[in-house]
């Protein structure tokens, strides 16, 4: 027999869970390089760029477009490991259960 009750005690504790998760997400961070490590960025869990760093040896201002691609290719690959840890994180929380609006999960 169904009981309404306790899907919905269950539904509130992974929402606790959830915004639980949320919280902790933006402590933890992910670290990409590109040029082989010229250019280097730290992303956090909800998908924010908190640190850049450019060698040096990057800056050629006769080729602005190569630290430009550097830039772009670090920072794309540090949101996408952000967006897998957040993904993998909320998975542990929902049982792989993908529900709209989650950061890294696709909609139902």
């Amino acid at each position: 027999m169904f009981n309404i009750n306790k899907m919905m005690q269950q539904v509130q504790k992974m929402q606790k869970d959830m915004a639980r998760l949320q919280e902790e997400l933006a402590g933890k961070t992910v670290e990409a390089t590109a040029g082989g490590g010229m250019v280097r960025v730290v992303c956090n869990g909800k998908q924010d760029l908190l640190g850049l760093e450019i060698q040096k040896e990057a800056v050629d201002p006769e080729d602005v477009e190569m630290l430009q691609d550097m830039i772009l290719a670090a920072v794309n690959e540090g949101l996408r490991k952000s967006r897998e840890m957040a993904a993998a994180e909320m998975a542990k929380v929902t049982g792989g259960l993908s529900l709209p609006g989650m950061p890294g999960l696709p909609p139902l």
